[in-house]
């Protein structure tokens, strides 16, 4: 389980969110995320809820796979930097007239 809350607080804090943020993208107040980072056991239901509030999936993955799925996760993740196309923030007049720089 610890496994699992670590990824969550750091996909939390990969995303630029703080605790107090979880009440609006999943519906959870602080006091309680910061109990399910520290010790959890959540229900599946609040851990969807979380999921979903951090843009992620919750998903079983057989352990015979595991190393090849963590090996494509790796291998996205830097490949995912070196072409990220520019962000909306960034840019808002992007695309607005059609052009694609």
């Amino acid at each position: 389980m610890n496994s699992l809350l670590l990824q969550l607080k750091k996909r939390r804090l990969a995303l630029g969110l703080k605790q107090n943020d979880m009440l609006l993208r999943a519906g959870i107040a602080r006091q309680q995320y910061q109990r399910l980072e520290a010790r959890g056991n959540p229900r599946l239901d609040t851990l969807e809820l979380v999921a979903q509030g951090l843009q992620s999936e919750l998903m079983l993955i057989p352990n015979e796979k595991l190393s090849a799925v963590r090996a494509v996760l790796e291998s996205t993740t830097t490949d995912d930097a070196a072409s990220e196309p520019s962000n909306l923030a960034d840019n808002p007049w992007q695309g607005l007239l059609g052009d694609t720089e």
